[in-house]
C-alpha cells in the first residue's frame, strides 16, 4: 500500500554520498536564492536577539541588586531595551518564517511539476514495474517531506546551530568552571538518550507498519465491497480490522511506556544538572544575575541539543525522500513533445504499415518470447484483424505499433519510414486506441470526448458523438454533455463507455486505428450499437482489430492468426475457413457451437 505520511518515509543513512544527493534539492532553490539569503540573514538576527535576551535579563537583576558593572544602565533602561529587543525579535521571526515558507513552497512546486512532467513522459516499461500507489507517494509524501525540510527543518537546523554556538560561547565567557561542571553531565545524558531513542524508533516503526496494514485492510475491503457483501463476510472484515487496530494500540502503548521513562529520565537529568550548577555557583559566590544568565543559557543549549535528535531523524527522512525522488528525475524518459505542437505535414501518414521480422520480449521477462519473427504488410485503409488464444501476443502487437515498447529485433515501418525516424508525438498524434477496458477520466462527458482533441469546438464533439451512436443517450441525461461520468466512468454502462471512447477516437481523426477487443464484454444490443459506431470510425482508416468474437471480423481485408507469438495463418475469413485443421477454423467452430 502506498503510504502518504512523512512518518512512513524510510530513513537513509547519513553518508557523504547521501548528503551529496540531498544537496540536489538546492538546485530548485536557485531561482529564489535572494529570498533564501535574506532568510539566512534574518535567522542570524533572530538567533542573536534571542540569545541577547537572557544576558539583558541577568543585567537587569544585577542592576536591581547594585552589582551591574557591564552596561551601566538603570533597571528601567534595561527593561526598555529588552522590550525594544522583543519588538525586533518579532520582526526577525516573522521575516524568517515568511521568507523560508515562500522559498520552500515555490521550490517544491517547481519540483512537483518537474517530477510529474517526467512521470508523464516515462516509457510504459517504467510503469509496468512499479505500483501507481508508490509513484503517487513520491509526488505527495516524499515531496511534502522535502518541503518541510526546506521550509521548516533547514531554518530550525541553522537557528539551532547558531543558538548552540552562541550559547556555549556565552556560558564559557560567564564561567568556565561551571561550564565544565555542566558539560560533564551531558555525555551521560546523550548516551542514555541514544539508547532510549533507538528503542522508541523501533516501536514507532512497528506501530507505523501495523497501522499501514490496517489501512491496507480498509483499502482492500472498500475496493472489493461487492465481494464482501456477496459472501456475507462483513463480520469477518470487522473482526480482521479490529484485531489489526488492537495490535496498533498495543504497540503504541508499549512505545508510550518507553517514552514516558525517557521523558522522566530527561527531566530528572536536566533539573538535577541545574540544581548541581546552582549549588556549585553558590559555593563560588556568583552574582545572582550572572547565575540567572548561566541557567537560562544552559536551558537554551540543552533544549537545542534535545531538538537536534528530532532534526537528525527528520534529516534522515528527507535524505530518504530525496533519494526516492532522484530515482524518478534520473530515469530515461520518452522523447515526446509536451508543447502542444501541431501535426507536421512532413510526418503526415497515409496509413501503410509493415512489420519486418519483429521479435519482442518484455524486459522484465526476457525468458518469454512474446512475438517471434512477425511479418505483416498493411496497405492504407485496410482492416487487419488479429485473432488467437489468450497470451498469443495480440495486445503486445498493439503496444509495439504505438511504440509503447521497441522490438528487440526487426523493425516497424510507417509509410516506408522506420518508426524511430518519426517523432514519437507526431506518430501517436495520428494513431488512436479503443481498448477493451475503457478508462474515462472523472470529469464530464464533454471533457472525455474532447480528450481526443483538446481544442475542439462543441459542434465537433457533438458530431463525433453522433457518429459514435453516443449522442442520443447523452441527451437523455439532465446535464447532457456536462454529465459527470464518475471515477473511471462508473456512472456509465460498458456500452456507453465504449461509445464515448469511440467518439474520442473519431474526434482525433487518426490515420491508424487500433481496436483492442472493443466489443468483447458487451451485451448484444450494446454490441450492435458499438459495431455500427466502429464501422463509422474505421472508414478510410488503416485499422488493426484485435478480436475475440470472430463474427465481428468477417469482413476484414486480412485476418492474422497468432499463436505463441507466431503468425500461424493469414488470409480472409473464407480463405481461413477452408484451411484443413486450421487454428482459425477450430476457433470459429468452437464459437459457433457455443
Amino acid at each position: 500500500m502506498a503510504r502518504g505520511t512523512g512518518a512512513d518515509i524510510p530513513k537513509a543513512k547519513l553518508t557523504k554520498d547521501s548528503l551529496r544527493e540531498g544537496l540536489t534539492i538546492f538546485k530548485y532553490l536557485k531561482p529564489y536564492r535572494t529570498q533564501f539569503l535574506l532568510g539566512l540573514i534574518f535567522i542570524s538576527l533572530s538567533a542573536g536577539s534571542t540569545m541577547a535576551f537572557p544576558y539583558l535579563l541577568g543585567e537587569m537583576i544585577n542592576s536591581a541588586t547594585g552589582t551591574s558593572e557591564v552596561l551601566g544602565l538603570t533597571t528601567g533602561e534595561i527593561a526598555l531595551l529588552m522590550i525594544g529587543l522583543l519588538a525586533l525579535q518579532m520582526i526577525f521571526s516573522f521575516m524568517r518564517v515568511y521568507l523560508f515558507t515562500a522559498v520552500g513552497e515555490n521550490a517544491v512546486a517547481d519540483m512537483r511539476k518537474d517530477i510529474y512532467r517526467r512521470l508523464i513522459m516515462m516509457p510504459m516499461d517504467f510503469f509496468s514495474q512499479r505500483r501507481v500507489g508508490e509513484l503517487s507517494s513520491r509526488i505527495s509524501a516524499d515531496v511534502t517531506q522535502i518541503q518541510d525540510a526546506v521550509s521548516v527543518m533547514l531554518a530550525e537546523l541553522l537557528r539551532g546551530l547558531l543558538t548552540l554556538i552562541i550559547g556555549i560561547g556565552l556560558i564559557l565567557y560567564l564561567s568556565p568552571k561551571l561550564t565544565l561542571v555542566m558539560l560533564s553531565v551531558i555525555p551521560v545524558v546523550i548516551v542514555i538518550a541514544l539508547v532510549f531513542s533507538k528503542t522508541i524508533r523501533k516501536y514507532s516503526r512497528m506501530a507505523q507498519d501495523q497501522l499501514a496494514d490496517s489501512g491496507t485492510i480498509v483499502q482492500e475491503t472498500l475496493q472489493g465491497i461487492s465481494n464482501v457483501k456477496a459472501f456475507n463476510n462483513e463480520w469477518y472484515e470487522i473482526d480482521r480490522y479490529g484485531k489489526s487496530v488492537s495490535d496498533v494500540v498495543k504497540l503504541a502503548v508499549r512505545n508510550g511506556r518507553v517514552r514516558g521513562m525517557f521523558i522522566s529520565f530527561l527531566l530528572f537529568s536536566v533539573f538535577g544538572a541545574i540544581v548541581l550548577v546552582v549549588w556549585y555557583a553558590m559555593q563560588m559566590n556568583m552574582d545572582f544575575g550572572d547565575l540567572t544568565k548561566f541557567v537560562v543559557y544552559i536551558a537554551f543549549v540543552g533544549g537545542t541539543m534535545a531538538g537536534f535528535a528530532d532534526l537528525y531523524s527528520q534529516l534522515q527522512k528527507t535524505i530518504g525522500a530525496t533519494q526516492r525522488v532522484r530515482e524518478i528525475l534520473s530515469e530515461t524518459i520518452e522523447n515526446v513533445d509536451v508543447n502542444k505542437e501541431a501535426l507536421n505535414d512532413s510526418f503526415r501518414l497515409k496509413g501503410e504499415v509493415k512489420l519486418k521480422n519483429v521479435s519482442f520480449f518484455y524486459p522484465s521477462r526476457p525468458e518469454i518470447v512474446v512475438l517471434d519473427d512477425v511479418n505483416i504488410e498493411v496497405e492504407p485503409g485496410q482492416q487487419i484483424a488479429i485473432v488467437g488464444p489468450s497470451g498469443a501476443g495480440k495486445s503486445t502487437l498493439a503496444s509495439l505499433l504505438l511504440r509503447f515498447y521497441e522490438p528487440q529485433s526487426g523493425e516497424i515501418l510507417f509509410d516506408g519510414k522506420p518508426g524511430q525516424q518519426i517523432p514519437l508525438s507526431q506518430l501517436r498524434h495520428q494513431m488512436a486506441l479503443v481498448p477493451q477496458d475503457v478508462l474515462l477520466f472523472g470529469g464530464s462527458i464533454y471533457e472525455n470526448i474532447g480528450y481526443g482533441k483538446p481544442n475542439a469546438s462543441f459542434e465537433e464533439i457533438e458530431n463525433a458523438a453522433r457518429q459514435a451512436n453516443a449522442h442520443d443517450f447523452i441527451q437523455k441525461f439532465p446535464e447532457g454533455y456536462q454529465t459527470l461520468v464518475g471515477e473511471r466512468g462508473v456512472k456509465l454502462s460498458g456500452g456507453q463507455r465504449q461509445r464515448i471512447a469511440i467518439a474520442r477516437a473519431i474526434l482525433k481523426d487518426p490515420a491508424i486505428l487500433i481496436l483492442d477487443e472493443a466489443t468483447s464484454s458487451l451485451d448484444s444490443e450494446s454490441e450492435a450499437l458499438v459495431q455500427e459506431a466502429l464501422y463509422n470510425l474505421m472508414k478510410n482508416r488503416t485499422s488493426f482489430v484485435i478480436a475475440h468474437r470472430l463474427s465481428t471480423i468477417r469482413n476484414a481485408d486480412q485476418i492474422l492468426v497468432l499463436e505463441h507469438g507466431i503468425i500461424k495463418e493469414k488470409g480472409t475469413h473464407l480463405e481461413l475457413l477452408n484451411v484443413e485443421n486450421g487454428l482459425y477454423k477450430s476457433l470459429s467452430k468452437l464459437q459457433f457451437e457455443a
